[in-house]
């Protein structure tokens, strides 16, 4: 944990479970949490019923006053926060685009923790591009935010690596706990004045675009490299599948094989089956309605010989 060698009046402006770990980092810090934004209750669930996101749910836990704005076109929400009179405010993951006069109220600016290492994976989904890409290393940045997307002057960085047992909900929660201290660090040194941002470089710029449920779906003619990466990349959403016998079958673990054969075919027993190169062997599964499981622990009662062919 570290304490905050000044401690500054805040805004907090999140939503989701990345963002919970940088809230409580500064408070734990003995920050001043004036507001929390965070995005309105939405339905949820079998029942439908309006739930918290995340950070509403934390920021309720822990006595803080929250504030839902659907957007920011109206003034009086413009108003309400420049009249915050905050030093900074500090996003992560919010989930809104905010106008220029609110980027421009507080003190400091507006702050960002943004879950890669800029400028590659600018945009929504900077976990999942980097482990499809197979990108060896990723990480946090801290930058200062203006209008444009990812766009603003990179404060602070924290680098993580990317194995090949990574998968995206580790690599979320491992960059999630990294955000917290790191914007910290970063509040200390711009509010002492010895710490100023860096302009991101024009070269290496790259999108992360929001995930698709239709990624999910293998295409058995791409290669078993970039199918592995998929299965550990969109873990846990939107999760990768093929379909057998009229069921949707989840693939929740695999490894690359130097098998061959016609892309699609169950090549060699325990669920190997060709790519359009190379072989995937799966590890775990899950039908629907079923609990994950092994694959030896599916085939015993769902037996997939040899020269098996998938769509």
């Amino acid at each position: 944990m570290i304490i905050a060698n000044t401690p500054l009046r805040l805004a907090f402006m999140g939503s989701p479970d990345f963002a919970v770990p940088i809230l409580a980092a500064l408070l734990d810090a003995g920050h001043e949490i004036a507001c929390v934004y965070a995005q309105p209750p939405r339905p949820a669930g079998r029942g439908h019923k309006e739930r918290h996101c995340s950070v509403h749910a934390e920021a309720l836990a822990r006595g803080l006053d929250v504030r839902t704005v659907v957007n920011f076109k109206a003034e009086s929400d413009r108003q309400d926060f420049v009249e915050l009179d905050l030093d900074a405010a500090v996003v992560a993951a919010y989930g809104l685009i905010l106008p220029a006069d609110v980027l421009a109220a507080p003190r400091l600016g507006c702050l960002n923790v943004h879950a890669s290492l800029l400028p590659r994976w600018r945009g929504a989904a900077p976990i999942q591009r980097a482990i499809l890409a197979g990108d060896a290393i990723t990480g946090v940045t801290v930058m200062g935010m203006e209008e444009g997307l990812d766009t603003g002057p990179m404060f602070a960085t924290a680098e993580v690596a990317i194995t090949a047992q990574t998968t995206a909900q580790g690599l979320h929660d491992t960059l999630a706990d990294l955000g917290g201290p790191l914007m910290v660090s970063a509040l200390d040194g711009i509010a002492a004045g010895t710490l100023s941002g860096a302009a991101q470089p024009n070269a290496c710029v790259t999108y992360a675009p929001k995930l698709e449920k239709a990624e999910g779906r293998i295409d058995w003619s791409i290669s078993a490299a970039h199918i592995e990466r998929l299965v550990r990349g969109l873990n846990p959403w939107p999760g990768v599948w093929f379909e057998h016998e009229g069921q949707r079958i989840k693939v929740l673990g695999a490894h690359v094989t130097e098998h061959e054969g016609p892309a699609g075919t169950v090549v060699a027993p325990m669920l190997t089956v060709a790519c359009g190169h190379g072989a995937i062997g799966i590890d775990r599964l899950q039908r629907p309605g079923k609990g994950p499981v092994t694959v030896a622990d599916y085939l015993r009662g769902n037996p997939i010989n040899v020269g098996t062919k998938f769509g």
